[in-house]
């Protein structure tokens, strides 16, 4: 299982607990600039620079491995590796849902070019966590 923390990622604990209940052992990537360690995964951190951590992540994705990532780029690139993708929330990525949400990432890259900035994200809630945790145990379960 493959935790993508470039820019921290919310639910590195809550991975840890389900993967020790599973067996399933965790790598997290970072790049030197936001490194994450936890006892119980392997860390490998790369150096600073555009998308260092996603191609270095993507070169290591099998078919059924399960990434964590809030970046639609990459998880779309790992779909392509056939690996199972989620987002911090509990979305799955999926071939189905992957269109609307490039789309998404397009129209608001469109509007900070603008000068426009798009509304951020609310703080952190414990319904995110309790999807995270049933999407995260749901893939497990099924594997």
């Amino acid at each position: 299982m493959f935790a993508n923390s470039n820019y921290g990622c919310p639910v590195v604990d809550l991975t840890l607990q389900i993967a020790k209940q599973f067996g399933v052992p965790v790598i997290i990537l970072c790049e030197t600039s936001h490194q994450i360690e936890r006892e119980g995964a392997q860390t490998l951190v790369f150096d600073k620079g555009a998308d260092s951590v996603d191609f270095a992540l993507v070169n290591r994705v099998k078919p059924g491995d399960i990434v964590m990532t809030q970046d639609y780029g990459l998880a779309s690139m790992c779909l392509a590796r056939c690996a199972k993708v989620l987002n911090q929330n509990g979305l799955e990525y999926t071939a189905d849902n992957m269109d609307a949400l490039m789309l998404r990432r397009y129209e608001n890259k469109k509007l900070l070019r603008a000068g426009k900035h798009p509304k951020g994200s609310a703080k952190r809630s414990k319904a995110q966590d309790e999807a995270f945790v049933a999407t995260l145990t749901n893939i497990l379960v099924t594997i």
